[in-house]
């Protein structure tokens, strides 16, 4: 319903990734998946998340009787490791602290170290079935034995960029090492520092604390989110973070947020 209010084309997803196994975490996989086949899906879709994720759904669509038309791919997580590489991406996961096996997810942006100048290129007569080569660093040398140097045609191209999905996790600094550098950070704020016992017990953390992890990973930006329930007025959470780390923003349902380069957010 949710895809559907945010136009979200199912047809676009391929690669779902679920952290734990709390309902309100993925409880709506099943008719995501359901939804898919009853709409004629025929693209191969690829779950990533714990090991019992795979069981569930497997009873879900075995109890229902439903047969689906196209290929559904589990990838069980056991340890910290890269997931997925496409020509665009890389997705790499790593643990977090939860009351059950939790798992954040590290998202990264793959680009060719040299970006083209085209019109530099093809003033110099080079083919366009070399530009992915010249991209990739190479020179290029003509038919005649001329050297065109890469750096004639070529700029330095922006490093990719990150994105790091946190989780449900108890406030852990250890979880530096994972996503040192990130563009956006995702994490979770289910309580305001008041409350940060309770926090601690429930295997969650604060806004403050939340904010203390952007601090520690060197992030660009933060959104936090996952708010407990007996917040009414969620504006208490946006001014604790941001005393502590300025760039911070609501993660509230609807808002796309933009990755940033630069120190200046945006959404």
């Amino acid at each position: 319903m949710q895809l559907a209010r945010y136009k979200i084309r199912r047809s676009k997803i391929n690669h779902i990734f679920i952290s734990h196994l709390h309902g309100d975490h993925y409880f709506g996989l099943i008719g995501v998946i359901t939804s898919m086949g009853l709409l004629g899906r025929e693209e191969a879709l690829f779950i990533y998340g714990p090991g019992l994720l795979k069981e569930i759904i497997l009873l879900q669509l075995r109890a229902a009787d439903t047969l689906l038309k196209f290929p559904l791919h589990f990838i069980i997580i056991k340890e910290a490791t890269v997931l997925l590489r496409t020509g665009k991406m890389e997705v790499s996961c790593f643990p977090v602290k939860h009351r059950v096996e939790c798992w954040g997810y590290l998202f990264r942006e793959q680009k060719p170290p040299r970006k083209l100048n085209r019109e530099k290129a093809i003033e110099n007569g080079i083919p366009a079935v070399f530009f992915n080569r010249l991209q990739m660093g190479e020179h290029y040398e003509t038919k005649s034995g001329n050297i065109i140097a890469n750096d004639m045609v070529t700029y330095t191209n922006d490093p990719g960029r990150s994105y790091a999905f946190c989780a449900d996790t108890l406030f852990d600094p250890g979880l530096g090492e994972w996503i040192s550098g990130v563009n956006l950070l995702y994490h979770e704020a289910t309580y305001l520092s008041d409350l940060e016992q309770r926090a601690a017990e429930r295997y969650h953390s604060t806004a403050k604390q939340a904010a203390m992890m952007a601090g520690y990973a060197n992030a660009n930006q933060l959104i936090i989110g996952h708010f407990s329930s007996k917040y009414q007025d969620l504006t208490a959470f946006e001014t604790e973070a941001q005393s502590i780390f300025p760039k911070t923003q609501l993660a509230l349902e609807g808002t796309t947020f933009r990755i940033l380069h630069s120190t200046k957010s945006s959404y």
